[in-house]
């Protein structure tokens, strides 16, 4: 299912308008509008801001039509992508009351980024590049990372991640609690 399509159930599941939602967010209705129907994709950081209109996750907005289950091995096919704009985090299994932890296969394309808002959620986030390049942004500083390097910090601090090489990046990575 698109995004989009998502967004309009989430909407209307919560008997909101474009118009109300966009208030919400601060943003127009007309931006809800293409989004929904799938003219426009949104960054992370703006899914995630329009997802906060409704107190949700991006995580649980993209597992929120999947039943739950018990799955010890995931298929590539049975993962849920949960980026957009170049951006592919690929979600490890599906969300739910029990989970503790999210697990991610992350795929950044030259010059992709997670948005130019910065994030910010409850948590620990920890990863390693397997691949290519990527500039972490965490608290203002600024950290480049090559093939083999790791990272750990706190998601509550501001953070953006972003591609400037012409090659792609691929990056696996967890964070806790599974609520971005």
């Amino acid at each position: 299912m698109e995004v989009g399509d998502r967004l309009k159930k989430i909407r209307l599941m919560h008997g909101l308008s474009q118009r109300e939602l966009a208030k919400r967010v601060g943003l127009t209705n007309s931006t809800i509008s293409m989004i929904e129907r799938n003219t426009v994709s949104p960054s992370v950081s703006s899914l995630k801001r329009i997802l906060g209109g409704v107190s949700m996750s991006i995580t649980e907005f993209f597992t929120i039509d999947f039943e739950q289950q018990s799955q010890v091995v995931f298929k590539p096919e049975e993962l849920v992508d949960i980026g957009g704009d170049g951006v592919e985090l690929m979600l490890v299994g599906q969300s739910n009351a029990e989970t503790t932890l999210a697990f991610l296969i992350e795929k950044y394309q030259p010059g992709a980024d997670t948005g130019t808002e910065m994030l910010s959620h409850k948590g620990e986030e920890a990863g390693t590049v397997i691949e290519g390049n990527i500039e972490i942004i965490v608290a203002g500083n600024s950290y480049k990372l090559t093939k083999g390097d790791s990272y750990k910090f706190s998601t509550q601090l501001p953070h953006r991640f972003i591609n400037h090489s012409k090659k792609v990046c691929k990056i696996v990575s967890a964070h806790t609690p599974p609520t971005f």
